[in-house]
This record gives C-alpha cells, structure tokens and sequence, in this order.
C-alpha cells in the first residue's frame, strides 16, 4: 500500500530552509510582541514596476491578449532580448537561441532537469544562492562546492580550488554575476578564468546573470562575450530585478537553437508557456532603461549609507559590495564573543530588535557561516534605523561576555 507521505526519496535531501523561513519568523514576533519589523531579508527591488510596463500590461489585457502563446514565448520578446543582449554585449544571439520562461528560477529548473543525472556532479561557489543545490539534489545530483576567497575587498574566486573540484563525474559549474548573497561583481579576468575552465574540460557553464544590471562600480563582463559561447554555456536572466518585476514571473535562457529546442518540449510538459500579456509589457520594459538606470543610482546611494553605518558595528567587518543589492558582512568576532552560531544570532536580532537578517549557512555550505546578508533595497531611513538596532543588538553582545 501506498502512502501519501511516501515521497520522492530525493525530497528527503531538500531542506526547504530559505529567506522566507525568516520573515514567518518575523510575522510571529510581530504579531506576539509588537516589535516593528525592519525587513534586510527582502531579495527585490522595492519600487513599483515602472508606469509603462504597467500601462502596456492593462493594453494587452484589454486587446484580448489572454491566450497561451508558443511554450517558447512570443517572438516579439524573444527577438527584443536578442537584440538587447547583442547591444549590450557585442554577441550575436538570434531568436531561435531564446526561450522564455515564468521567471527565473524555471528556467534554473529548465536546465538542471535537461543535464542533470544521478550521480552527476555540480560545481557551486560556497556561499551561493541556495536554489541551484536544491534542485540538483532533488534531481539525484551532487552539489560539490568551490570556495570563494574573502578578504577586506570582498570575495573573489579561488581558481586553483576550483579546478581541484573537477572529476570526471563534474557535469556543470554554476556562475552567478553579480552575486548573491555576497553583491561581489566578479572582474573581468575572473569572468575569463570561468569561461576558460568550462570550455578546457567541456563542462558545461551555467551563467545566471540576473543582476547583472545593478552594477555601481567596475565593469559587468557577461560569459556572452565569449566568441564560442555557443560550445559550452548555458545563460539565464530575468526581468524582476532589473525592471522591478518580481511578482510578474519572467525570464528567459539563452542557449544554442538545439538545446532551445529540448527546452520547449519540456516547457510544454511542465507549464505550457509563460503568461501571455506579462510577455507583451516585457516587450515594453526595454524602453525604460532611463528609470532602471535611476533606480540603481537610487540603490548605489542606499549602499552607500547601509555601508557608512555597518563600519560603525564593533565586531563586523564589511566590505562594500560592487553589485546586486546585497552586502554581506561578516560578523565572526560577534559570533565568538556572543557563543552564538550565524542562525541563533539573525533569530535573535528578529526577536529582541525586529530585525531581519539572513544567516549565511543558508547560502551553503561552510564560508557563509560567519556572516550575515542584508538587502539594501529599502529606503534610507528604514536603513538607519535597521543598522542601528544591530548596532545596539552587537553592543548588547559585546557587553554581556
């Protein structure tokens, strides 16, 4: 007999244990204690999707445009993005070569269950946005991580840790740039070292990019520019962060017409197609790149401030953050003092300041169990005030060995 709770025994390798497990943590204290939550967890930009995506969204709506379209997107969008990334980048993506997916963690899903094997091996950089792992173990893979080095400057990649990592098993390397959690926009030699490593041992790349717009110093290298991109990556982006657009559920992924191809058949088993008149204001955000372009002035300026305030913090060290809008500093000496573990110090913070924070072991394995990730995308004031209760919270630590 057949039990209802008799799962898929790769579900017992998911934790499930992601940013949101912390706000229902923050609801609750809330609700009990009437504390006013600040929320640093928050992974979206907290500005209005811009008018005129909105307005072309009503428009479709009101044309009619509420029927499934091809499980490939519309080819309007698709040949929208081509153009796009062509300008930007100097490649030459046709629109055979774009598929667009109801946001961008499908597309993620996308590519992992087309290549993913059991017993194939995944290379992730520790800390790494925690999804890629999820999935591959939930499809019989093997997470095998690579250590980003941290010093005072930031994060960058250890090239000899990686390449020790590759066996003959080693399906994938996973690439995030700008990264989460760490807001590390990788140099362009870092960028080259990747592409080079994937295409010498014919491991395929897979490149998420989905920040790739909020960039406040340095230069944004994408894996596109590689002439022979085509022989070994795997590129996925999105619209919810750089055009405010998360509750619209819209990405894209961007491979050879082949391997488009496989994607469609499994789009077409899995969700049909993304929605339909999300697709045709997608089509309209790539006219407002003045208002992209002033909201990541905006979110400079917020790093700015979250930056000046965090140094002031005894017992964190922070390095401030060329891209996304995350800054993750590490508060080792805090966690020695307090003999608190990364987890047991963000609930805390949650339940006597209302602060929300999140640990970094969610973002595994081993490096992010030192720090903290906070998320600049909320307005001046409210960081102020956020980074003074940690400042008080720390203090309260510091004093109390």
């Amino acid at each position: 007999m057949v039990s209802l709770l008799d799962f898929n025994e790769n579900m017992s390798q998911v934790t499930g244990e992601t940013t949101l497990l912390y706000k229902e943590i923050a609801r609750n204290v809330e609700k009990t204690k009437k504390i006013k939550i600040i929320d640093f967890g928050i992974g979206q930009p907290d500005l209005p999707t811009f008018k005129r995506i909105r307005d072309a969204a009503k428009e479709a709506l009101d044309q009619g445009f509420t029927f499934y379209t091809s499980a490939f997107g519309i080819d309007e969008l698709r040949e929208k993005i081509a153009q796009y990334l062509n300008t930007r980048y100097g490649a030459d993506v046709r629109k055979e070569e774009v598929i667009v997916t109801p946001g961008a963690k499908p597309a993620l899903f996308l590519v992992f269950i087309l290549y993913i094997n059991p017993g194939d091996e995944v290379i992730l950089p520790d800390p790494s946005f925690y999804s890629y792992a999820e999935v591959v173990k939930l499809l019989g893979g093997k997470p095998i991580y690579t250590n980003l080095k941290w010093s005072k400057e930031g994060f960058s990649i250890d090239v000899d840790d990686l390449q020790s990592k590759i066996s003959k098993r080693t399906k994938m390397i996973v690439f995030n740039n700008p990264h989460n959690p760490t807001g590390t926009l990788f140099s362009p030699n870092d960028v080259k070292k990747i592409v080079d490593i994937s295409r010498d041992n014919k491991i395929i790349l897979l490149s998420d990019e989905i920040y790739d717009n909020f960039v406040y110093e340095g230069k944004m290298r994408s894996t596109l520019e590689d002439s022979d991109w085509r022989d070994f990556l795997i590129y996925v982006n999105g619209f919810s962060k750089t055009f405010s657009m998360t509750g619209w559920r819209l990405g894209y992924i961007v491979a050879k017409r082949e391997i488009i191809q496989k994607m469609g058949v499994l789009a077409a088993n899995i969700y049909t197609a993304p929605t339909s008149f999300v697709q045709k204001a997608a089509v309209k955000a790539f006219d407002t790149f003045d208002e992209v372009n002033e909201m990541v002035k905006l979110f400079k300026k917020r790093r700015d401030v979250m930056y000046d305030q965090l140094i002031k913090v005894k017992g964190i060290e922070v390095s401030k953050p060329n891209g996304a809008f995350y800054m993750f500093p590490n508060a080792g000496k805090l966690l020695k003092i307090s003999g608190l573990d990364v987890k047991s110090f963000a609930i805390r913070l949650i339940e006597e300041k209302g602060v929300i924070t999140i640990p970094g072991e969610v973002f595994p394995l081993n490096i992010g169990k030192e720090f903290l990730r906070l998320s600049f995308a909320v307005n001046e004031e409210v960081i102020r005030e956020g980074v003074q209760k940690i400042r008080e919270f720390a203090e309260q630590m510091m004093n109390s060995r």
